[in-house]
């Protein structure tokens, strides 16, 4: 494979796509080869142009990630405190 088909692939894991829109995950794909391989710039430029456009709608169809944001890490550091607070009150 090649640098772009490379790239693309981890994008495409790294959305989490592949379940919710398998066809446009594997058009993707195609298309970055076709990207890869191609000799012509004119053929290079049409198979690129499509390939962003396939991307675009692959970055909005991506499932929202569950990741934390500053809002958990607060709530986090408070919970380790109140519970720091509550052993150290039970006398631990």
């Amino acid at each position: 494979m090649g640098a772009v088909t490379d790239a693309i692939n981890a994008e495409i894991q790294q959305l989490g796509v592949e379940p919710v829109c398998p066809g446009l995950a594997e058009l993707a794909t195609s298309l970055a080869q076709s990207v890869d391989e191609a000799d012509a710039p004119t053929a290079k430029a049409v198979a690129a142009r499509e390939l962003r456009a396939v991307m675009a709608d692959l970055r909005r169809l991506a499932p929202v990630a569950a990741k934390g944001d500053a809002v958990d890490d607060i709530a986090t550091q408070r919970e380790k405190r109140r519970e720091a607070a509550r052993q150290h009150a039970a006398g631990g």
